[in-house]
């Protein structure tokens, strides 16, 4: 980021307004992308050596590790535009800070615009500046290895912003779509957008970038998708039942914004035809308070909704584990995928 905030002095204050925005939106978080994307390098790359090696990751890993950070903070200023958000990790999300720059600068016009139109191309800037990175990992890296790589990153990148784009409209679409099918289809959601994005295909950058095989290849995607299912079914609860000291966002956030989870679909399933109706019209009402939350919250609980939530994340948790039985991975290797399982399904924020 340094290197970013020296190369664009040139063009004045205004530019550097975007840019440090960009500094801050890649501070923080958990992490995990990158980790994952090391871990599926270290799994193949530690097959084939003695179990007193010691790997260190070369800078193709690393960059590539690094680059994924930087495109999931893309992802997150755009999706708080998406879903009006106000904070980000505890901080005002980038459109929030914009938009008080804006006033506090005397500026003409409409700040709130100005905060919405300025994230929106900060997330475009950073979706260059993780290309960027990506790309110069790979200079070494032979050929059809690079491709390989390319080809996961390409992936990702297309089942994400398909993913983000359900997602939304999930929101206007599950009033037409059969009561019976929303749950099948905020998993189809959650799969995109998370499972695949958040750790399937990190761990295949990373494998590829070892040259894995097509054996080690499937073991690491069979572990992948259902740990991240496990992992967006521990956000949605977290969005609903979180800790805002510990989530970084209002507790009961996704209420407001109208997320049509797994959970929401469960609830619905629980409920009366009447239960539903009331339940629908509180759900995505931005000027919820804190008592109507409250009184939300009880009603999932109720109806049997978390539980079975539960239930599903402990499936996937347990698929993902027993996935990596007999794999043709470096048995250190495996034992940190565990480590990073557990993680990221048993956590508070």
């Amino acid at each position: 980021m340094a290197s970013q905030l020296s190369l664009n002095e040139e063009f004045g204050a205004e530019a550097q307004l975007l840019v440090e925005a960009g500094a801050r939106a890649v501070s923080g978080g958990k992490r995990l992308r990158g980790r994952f994307a090391l871990a599926g390098w270290r799994a193949v790359a530690e097959h084939d050596v003695p179990s007193t090696s010691s790997l260190t990751p070369p800078a193709e890993v690393v960059s590539a590790a690094a680059s994924l950070e930087i495109f999931h903070a893309a992802a997150l200023v755009h999706d708080d535009v998406i879903d009006n958000s106000d904070t980000r990790r505890g901080q005002p999300a980038a459109h929030r800070s914009l938009e008080a720059q804006h006033r506090a600068a005397a500026w003409a016009g409409d700040a709130e615009a100005f905060g919405r139109f300025g994230a929106i191309l900060l997330g475009d800037l950073l979706l260059a500046w993780s290309d960027d990175l990506f790309e110069e990992g790979l200079h070494s890296v032979p050929l059809e290895r690079a491709r390989a790589t390319r080809d996961q990153y390409s992936k990702m990148r297309r089942e994400v912003t398909l993913g983000q784009f359900l997602d939304v409209a999930e929101e206007s679409a599950f009033r037409t779509a059969p009561a019976h099918t929303h749950a099948s289809r905020a998993l189809r959601v959650a799969s995109l957008k998370s499972a695949r994005y958040s750790v399937l295909q990190p761990l295949c950058i990373g494998a590829a970038l070892a040259d894995a095989d097509a054996e080690q290849m499937n073991a690491l995607s069979a572990f992948g998708h259902p740990l991240g299912m496990a992992f967006q079914l521990r956000d949605d609860v977290l969005g609903v039942f979180g800790d805002e000291r510990s989530t970084g966002k209002p507790s009961g956030d996704d209420l407001r914004e109208g997320k049509r989870t797994v959970l929401i679909a469960y609830a619905q399933e629980g409920l009366d035809p009447h239960m539903s109706r009331l339940f629908n019209e509180l759900v995505g009402d931005p000027t919820l308070d804190l008592e109507q939350i409250a009184a939300l919250q009880r009603t999932i609980v109720d109806s049997g909704a978390l539980e079975r939530v539960e239930e599903l994340i402990a499936q996937y948790a347990l698929e993902a584990e027993r996935s990596l039985n007999g794999a043709r991975l470096g048995n250190s290797a495996v034992g940190d995928l565990r480590d990073l399982a557990r993680a990221a399904t048993v956590r508070t924020a």
